[in-house]
Parts: structure tokens; sequence; C-alpha cells
């Protein structure tokens, strides 16, 4: 294994432009997801942390908004410069502390943060700052001080897809990542203090969520929280973000659906669909976990996705063919296996996989890549976010009852829809109450806009539509 490397210790968070103590001395321990070793530590912040951070946003507030775009985005380049400087190693602290494979790691995990950056100078002057309608001036302004919250699952570009629209919006921020996968983001702050970056205007905190996420979420001096992470967590931000009556953006979870009509290539359809849902070990909250196929093609499909499925071997993420690494904790390890247990009990078809550790695999936490068939939209596993590498395929008799499968649950983030014709499929598409869907594979777009329907959350990101989020609108009558 070439997984282990120096114990990094990190005692101090970045606010105000500095480099400094936190209140308490507790700290946490960061997991490496393959070996179970501890890693590294990070700061334990107090509410007082978050405090302290948000008024350093708040202070830095009034001369950041009014700095020219032209000026904004040159600090976006410059950040953007400082991560593609950095990649490799931004690749390799996420590979060890989340466990996805280095190669993908290194297109993805480090890959996508850069673009996010990058793209912004052009984007800001794709938004309509100013409009005239009829005798009154419509002005976009930044909203103020955000309060970022992220997840693990894809650390760096969830930062990343907060932060560098929020700095182009003229915002400020306070930042709290995961405290499960935390390394990246001591990377970027560093990356932004030598870029020069006014004092203030990015403050990063760590800790657990209920203590310095809640701070965030309800700090008066916060004037937009934006969420990513469980919906459970989700409802809480949401509730202490009203008590001060401030907007909140949210990507929470899903259980997207992969409708593969009846005239669809199932040979291009089925392994596709599998490879969307184990990617990043299936903790992907747009992962197609969902595969929806005729029932007069069911034994078709199963042969298909049995034999994609078991080509996805568990292995170290440093290994140069690895295609699925272990998942982020022993916590969601467990979780996985409980989901894959459930299953079996309420009386889904396993065609691979199932709950008992990969052979050869004593350490990290790894789950068996795992198929199961004949999933009936009441199963647990058809409606509930597993997070894992756990396909459902849910067999349908008609168009009708696959669009009626597909909406079925509390969740509308991404889908699919395979089709010989593609029109068909975008009108199947059209109909899936979903912030996003692949029509026949289409590749993501990092610049169009994501987000969830329903439980999935509220607001955009990614894109010019990820700057809109974070303005506030105000009318000049003339």
């Amino acid at each position: 294994m070439a997984t282990t490397a120096e114990l990094q210790v990190r005692d101090e968070v970045f606010v105000g432009g500095e480099w400094v103590k936190p209140e308490g001395s507790e700290t946490i321990d960061v997991v490496n997801s393959t070996t179970e070793e501890v890693m590294g530590t990070i700061p334990a912040c107090a509410p007082g942390d978050a405090d302290r951070a948000a008024r350093a946003a708040r202070a830095a507030f009034d001369s950041w908004s009014q700095t020219s775009r032209q000026e904004r985005g040159g600090y976006l380049a410059a950040i953007a410069a400082g991560l593609g400087e950095r990649s490799e190693e931004i690749a390799a602290t996420i590979a060890r502390e989340l466990g996805m494979p280095l190669k993908l790691s290194q297109i993805i995990q480090a890959g996508l943060p850069v673009g996010q950056f990058a793209a912004m100078p052009k984007l800001i002057e794709e938004v309509a700052w100013e409009e005239e309608i009829g005798n009154s001036r419509v002005l976009r302004e930044p909203i103020g001080v955000l309060g970022a919250i992220t997840p693990w699952n894809y650390p760096l570009n969830q930062i990343a897809a907060k932060v560098a629209p929020a700095l182009a919006a003229g915002c400020t921020v306070v930042l709290k990542p995961s405290e499960v996968v935390p390394l990246n983001a001591f990377i970027l702050a560093e990356v932004i203090e030598a870029a020069g970056l006014p004092a203030g205007v990015f403050n990063l905190v760590t800790g657990a969520g209920p203590v310095v996420g809640e701070a965030i979420a309800g700090h008066p001096e916060v004037d937009m929280v934006s969420f990513t992470g469980s919906t459970r967590a989700g409802r809480r931000v949401s509730e202490l973000a009203s008590a001060t009556v401030k907007p909140v953006a949210m990507e929470l979870g899903g259980k997207s659906p992969n409708v593969i009509l009846d005239d669809a290539d199932l040979e291009r359809a089925i392994p596709d669909g599998v490879a969307k849902c184990f990617l990043n070990s299936g903790q992907t909250c747009s992962a197609l976990t969902r595969m929806l196929v005729p029932r007069g093609k069911l034994a078709e499909a199963e042969q298909l996705a049995t034999k994609a499925a078991e080509g996805f071997a568990p292995g170290d993420p440093f290994d140069a063919d690895a295609r699925l690494g272990p998942l982020v904790s022993e916590t969601q390890r467990e979780r996985v296996r409980g989901y894959i247990e459930k299953g079996e009990a309420e009386g889904a078809k396993l065609l691979t996989g199932g709950g008992a550790p990969p052979e050869g695999l004593d350490r990290g936490y790894f789950v068996r890549p795992t198929v199961f068939s004949e999933v009936t939209p009441e199963m647990t596993i058809a409606q509930e976010e597993i997070f894992g590498p756990v396909l459902a395929i849910q067999p349908y008799e008609d168009e009708e009852d696959a669009v009626r499968i597909a909406n079925d649950t509390v969740y509308g983030l991404a889908g699919g829809v395979w089709s010989a014709d593609t029109e068909r499929a975008i009108d199947v598409a059209k109909r899936i109450r979903t912030g996003q869907v692949e029509i026949n594979g289409g590749a993501f777009n990092p610049l169009a806009p994501f987000g969830g329907y329903k439980q999935s959350g509220h607001g955009r990101e990614n894109g010019r539509f990820a700057i809109e989020e974070l303005l506030q609108i105000k009318s000049l009558q003339l």
C-alpha cells in the first residue's frame, strides 16, 4: 500500500487573514479510510470561533463588496492557479482521507475545484448586474456574509462550488468543512492566503456540525447559509437560519432514478448506469442508484449489471488499476452494510455482492459492490439514500409506470433516461421531478445549474447560476 503519509497536525484556523489558535484545545482525528490509521488532526472549534470568523467576514464585507468585478476576477484566477500548482498534493490527500482511487481523485477531487475558480472571471461578466425596466434601474448586489457548510464526499469541489461564486458575487465567507475529510480545506486556505485576498474575505473554522455549523447557521452576522449534506441536517440548518430570517440554499440527499426505456441499447445503458451508481464508492448525492428497466428485459439487465458490478473490485486507492476504494468511515461502512441486510430481509433479489467483507481486505472501510433486483417501490433500499456501492434494479410495466416509480420518493436531485429516440428520452425526462437528468449518459456539465426538487433541497450551484443565487435585487425608481 502507498496510502500512508506523514501525520498532518493542524492546530490553527484561518480567521481575519491570519492563522490563529482556536478558543479551546480539543482536536478531531482524521482517519485514513484505507488503513484505518490516524493521518492528521484538526481543531475542534467552539461557537466563539465561529463568532470571531463571522465578525471578521462582516468587517471585510463593505470594502470587498465594492471592489470591481475585474479585481475579484483577478483574485479568483490566482486561486485557481494556486490550486493547480498543488493539485497532486490535493488529489493524494483526498485519496487518503476519503478513499477515492487516485486516478479519479486527480481528475475529479483536484481538477473540478480548479475549474470552479478558473471559470468565475468569465462568468462574472455573464450576470446582468444592472438592467433598465421602465423607469426603474434594477441592480443585483452581493447578499453579504455567506456561511458555507460543506460535506465530505466531494470535499474541495463542494467548497469551491460555494466559495468561488461567493467571492465572484462580492460576498465574504465563513467556511466550515466536513470534519471527516477536512485537510484539503487547509490547502485552499493556504492558497487563498498566498493569493493575497484581503483579510476577512475568506475565513476557515473547523469542528463538529452540531457545534460550529449550528453557530454559523444561527449567527446574526451571517446573511445567508449554503449547506450541502444530509436532509436531516438540512432541516436543522433551516430551523436555525429561520430565527434571523436568512435565506438558505441547500443541496441534500438523493435517490435518483435511471429510466432505461424499452428501445434503449442495454449493452451501453446498463454498464454506464452501474458506473454512475458506483462512482466514489456510491458516495455521491446524485448517484443513479435506482435502475428502472422494462420487466420483459429484466433477465438481460440483471446479467449485464452483474457483470459490470463485478468489474468494480474493491482495492487500495493508490493501486493503478483501482476502480472502487473504501467508504469514508467505519460509521458509513456499517450504515451501508445495514441497508444491504435490510434489502435481503425485505425480499429483494441479491445478484452480486452482499454484506460480507471483501476477500483479502482485512483493513479499510471496504464494502462489496452490490446489485439487487426485483426491488419494489415500498422497500427501504428503494426509498432511502444508502450512500454506498449498492444498486437497486426496479422493473416496470410501461412508460407511465416507469415515470410513476421514478417520481415515487421524497427526493428529486438527479436522474437518467435512455432511449434510441433522443426526443422520446427528453419527453420522459421532462416528467421526472428532478433538478438534472442525463440523456443517454450525457456528461456532467460543471457550468450547468445543479440542485434539487422536493427534499433534495432548493437553490442552484455551478456556473453563473451560482453567482446569481448569492445576489440581492434592488430597484431604483428614476
